[in-house]
């Protein structure tokens, strides 16, 4: 295990500059996703840590020492790779025991090694295979087997899951996160997937344009995103958007003026909500589709949205419609009365508490601090 810390860690190719600087600390055995869009940096970043990108400013420190201009032999770490880079004309035993016959270990030791890997990976049987005999998800199991046996302070995941296909990809991920478990390593995993970042990480460190945007719990960024970016990325499908003016009215606020939606606040949140929002606000306001409830035709403020799709999805439905603010989606579970159809008008309106407001300028989230 290992305790990383990258104190204002930059990169730039000339005058380009993709990452201006970036601190953070990776506790020993935690599970750190860097998840954001192509070209957000969290690859870059990674190879910076891993010492196959030189960092242009600031310091990678493991447990204390500085290792930002070690070479990757010396950074005692261990990568996975999107392409596998298995060599293709060993075997599976060979792929997994190269790294260490090159260290001169000792061949009894390389072999109870390797076997553990093989056990723990449920490599069994395909020791003697190349790479090409196998499928996708045992090269990959077999990557991983080459980073376990090294028995490594910290390992890098660069998007290992890309060329799976999705059920493959729902199950290795499972296998990552128990082998992550089982050897209580300190891991760093890249991903464009939020669906992946959800799913496996301790924390997720959300990028874009080479810039920390927030970082914590799934949860932290699920429920409380600091900007509009993290609200939209994390969630399938994206937060609703809703541009509009918000107004104080008696016990509560109205959304989009006079006969607007009410929006829907408890009397322990009240004052939270006094404080960050004003009277007449040009704002953004963000509701997840989960939080928008069907509401009887006729309920006062309620939101009109006339039904474009309904995509059911067995345990739930997803409804895709048209308000007057905008488009508007809605979940609601599979067991509802009647599902509707297109051209079908509903009514919804915000669960309480269940919404967030965001500066329609800076995009901030003005009830997350």
């Amino acid at each position: 295990m290992a305790h990383l810390q990258l104190q204002k860690v930059g990169k730039s190719y000339g005058a380009v500059q993709v990452i201006p600087g970036i601190d953070f600390e990776i506790t020993s055995g935690e599970f750190l996703v860097l998840v954001g869009p192509s070209g957000s940096g969290k690859s870059t970043l990674l190879k910076m840590i891993a010492g196959l990108e030189e960092t242009t400013s600031g310091k990678i420190l493991v447990d204390g020492e500085d290792i930002t201009h070690l070479d990757p032999s010396a950074r005692d770490l261990a990568m996975v790779f999107q392409s596998y880079a298995l060599y293709p004309h060993m075997t599976v035993k060979d792929n997994m025991s190269f790294a260490l016959r090159m260290r001169g270990e000792d061949p009894a030791e390389i072999e109870r090694r390797v076997k553990e890997a093989v056990i723990m990976l449920d490599l069994g049987g395909l020791e003697n295979r190349k790479p090409g005999q196998l499928s996708g998800g045992q090269r990959q199991r077999v990557a991983m087997g080459r980073c376990v046996v090294r028995n490594p302070k910290l390992f890098l995941f660069d998007e290992p899951l890309s060329n799976l296909d999705a059920k493959l990809r729902a199950q290795t991920r499972i296998e990552i996160r128990r082998l992550h478990e089982r050897l209580n390593a300190t891991s760093i995993f890249v991903t464009h997937d939020q669906v992946e970042a959800m799913t496996m990480a301790d924390r997720i460190a959300l990028l874009k344009d080479g810039k920390l945007q927030q970082i914590g719990s799934p949860q932290d960024l699920y429920l409380r995103p600091k900007n509009i970016f993290v609200a939209t990325f994390i969630g399938t499908p994206e937060m609703n958007l809703l541009a509009g003016q918000l107004e104080v009215i008696d016990g509560g606020f109205r959304f989009g003026g006079a006969g607007g939606m009410p929006m829907p606040v408890s009397a322990e949140l009240q004052s939270k909500f006094a404080l960050a929002l004003k009277h007449g606000m040009q704002v953004k306001v963000g509701v997840r589709p989960e939080h928008m409830e069907i509401v009887p035709p006729g309920t006062a403020g309620a939101l009109a949205i006339k039904v474009n799709v309904v995509e059911w999805l067995g345990h739930e439905i997803f409804i895709f419609g048209q308000s007057s603010f905008g488009p508007i989606g809605v979940r609601v579970p599979e067991g509802m009365a009647a599902a509707p159809s297109a051209n079908d008008v509903l009514s919804v309106m915000p669960t309480i508490d269940r919404w967030h407001v965001f500066d329609a300028a800076s995009g901030d989230n003005l009830l997350v601090g």
